[in-house]
């Protein structure tokens, strides 16, 4: 079973996280992209489409789901 924690809140996604992250130029089809947080990249505690963060790739995106 996924236990998936809401990508929205700051608190939830940890450096190293295993996440997944819709980016700029999917965001109309949704596709998801899975990797590593190496940098979050909001500052404020949530936001209403989920914390930019920057993967290990390299890949710029906001969190849809953070995966245990």
């Amino acid at each position: 079973m996924e236990n998936n924690k809401d990508g929205r809140l700051r608190k939830n996604i940890l450096l190293g996280a295993q996440v997944e992250v819709v980016q700029k130029n999917h965001q109309r089809t949704g596709q998801l992209t899975q990797g590593i947080v190496k940098r979050l990249l909001t500052n404020s505690p949530n936001h209403p489409h989920g914390i930019k963060v920057q993967l290990e790739s390299g890949v710029v995106g906001r969190v849809k789901n953070v995966i245990d």
